[in-house]
């Protein structure tokens, strides 16, 4: 889940890898998504996703669930008892950890910044399945979010509803065996920083939108999350289980993105010209509440690890540098931008400012 609250901003994939599969021919999600076009009239009916199936115009991305989803297809991704040098993360996918100051810790406590990485990845996934996005899936699933959709796609959100838990599970049950292996306790904050700005933005004076950007909050999530696991490579040095489920998230997730794209259309469809101008300039504070790094968390383990408050204060400045988090979150945000755009979000020039304001293009 690469840019999960910073998680990942700054990795050396980010060079290669976040706008090559994003952008490259060979990209399933953008093959599978919506295509552009102008947003309908207010009351109009949604937008029809290019090449869809049937007079509801929805195509499902879940013709193979029942054999390749991997609550349906995948085994428990165990961690033996014996694990050799293998870490537990990827050290290239933990900027801190490539600072001169970090490196230059113990090899036990350069582990542990690992680690520790790895506790908050799986606390975040666990916590976005289920307090944020399985809330918007059974509220799909049921009809309850007030959105006329077609009943294939009611009956997918059944079926994602299934992937998130099985996230939450497997990201649950892969920690307690990090702990069991390790015996170092994971050190977390109450709750990921994502929910915290979350939570700001549904309260800060708009209430009367706060629905809706949940719903927009886990569409743009679950567009961003595929973009994030792309970048995730295959190191023969970490622990074959934590690899193992990285690999089965990002399948999922790619279906997901796929119907949410789809999701989208029929959302924005539903919308009036003034809730769709006040929905689009609150996309990119969205797009910052999920991929934003938690500064002061970071601050605080380091901290814990030796480092004094100055180097600790030190580090993170010269990691998460404002150059480095806006080319991260604009290469990781460029496919949902593009869905955005797709819908004529972009043609208003107060939004598109705001968007061009954010980093953010397609």
């Amino acid at each position: 889940m690469c840019g999960n609250a910073g998680l990942f901003i700054g990795c050396a994939a980010l060079s290669y890898c976040p706008q090559a599969l994003l952008t490259g021919p060979t990209d399933p999600v953008a093959d599978a998504a919506p295509g552009s076009g102008a947003p309908p009239a207010a009351g109009s009916a949604p937008p029809q996703p290019p090449g869809a199936d049937g007079q509801d115009g929805y195509r499902s991305p879940f013709g193979s669930w029942y054999e390749r989803s991997a609550v349906r297809s995948t085994p428990r991704r165990e961690i033996p008892a014996e694990h050799g040098n293998d870490r537990f993360f990827s050290a290239d996918l933990v900027p801190v950890a490539r600072h001169p100051l970090v490196q230059g810790l113990p090899r036990p406590v350069h582990d542990q910044v690992l680690i520790q990485h790895l506790y908050r990845y799986l606390d975040f996934t666990a916590k976005l399945e289920t307090l944020v996005v399985n809330r918007t899936a059974v509220g799909i699933a049921q009809g309850s979010v007030g959105l006329p959709l077609p009943d294939a796609m009611r009956i997918d959100a059944y079926r994602i509803y299934c992937d998130e838990a099985y996230h939450a599970l497997f990201s649950a049950d892969l920690a307690q065996q990090v702990r069991q292996r390790t015996g170092i306790a994971p050190l977390l904050p109450a709750e990921p920083f994502f929910l915290r700005r979350l939570r700001a933005l549904t309260a800060d004076g708009r209430q009367d939108l706060a629905a809706l950007v949940e719903l927009l909050f886990v569409t743009v999530s679950e567009t961003l999350i595929s973009a994030s696991l792309s970048e995730v490579p295959n190191d023969p040095m970490v622990v074959p289980a934590v690899s193992e489920s990285i690999r089965d998230h990002a399948m999922d997730e790619g279906r997901h993105h796929a119907y949410f794209a789809a999701f989208l259309h029929h959302l924005w469809g539903s919308l009036d010209i003034r809730q769709r101008q006040r929905a689009a300039l609150l996309v990119p504070d969205l797009i910052d509440a999920f991929l934003q790094p938690d500064r002061e968390a970071v601050r605080a383990e380091l901290a814990g690890y030796g480092l004094t408050t100055d180097e600790s204060y030190q580090v993170v400045a010269e990691v998460f540098t404002d150059e480095v988090v806006a080319q991260h979150t604009a290469a990781t945000a460029r496919q949902t931008v593009r869905h955005f755009a797709g819908l004529g979000v972009l043609d208003v020039p107060e939004v598109q400012e705001r968007f061009l304001a954010s980093g953010l293009t397609c």
